[in-house]
């Protein structure tokens, strides 16, 4: 019968409440070794059911994980120079 309960939409609310609340008082007495919250997941899908807005940013979350994160991005090539100091950018074509 309990799990009838969890299976509508208020249920879920409730046990995801419930879940936020276990989530806080653990970390809270140090018993939680994570750094992360993992209530707010929970939340954050019960969110896009309804939001097509929040799908979409959990998509593109995703994605940005997968993605690697060059430090070279955006730079001028190794011929190039670029000075800020006095304002003037030397841009060599090969």
């Amino acid at each position: 019968m309990e799990f009838a309960v969890f299976v509508t939409l208020p249920g879920l609310v409730v046990l995801l409440t419930v879940i936020a609340f276990a989530d806080q008082v653990l970390r809270l007495t140090g018993r939680g070794k994570r750094g992360g919250q993992v209530s707010s997941t929970g939340f954050e899908q019960l969110h896009a059911t309804f939001s097509q807005g929040k799908q979409n940013e959990l998509k593109e979350r995703q994605s940005a994980l997968v993605l690697r994160d060059a430090e070279e991005d955006g730079a001028p090539p190794h011929h190039s120079t670029v000075d800020l100091t006095s304002g003037r950018a030397v841009i060599r074509l090969p």
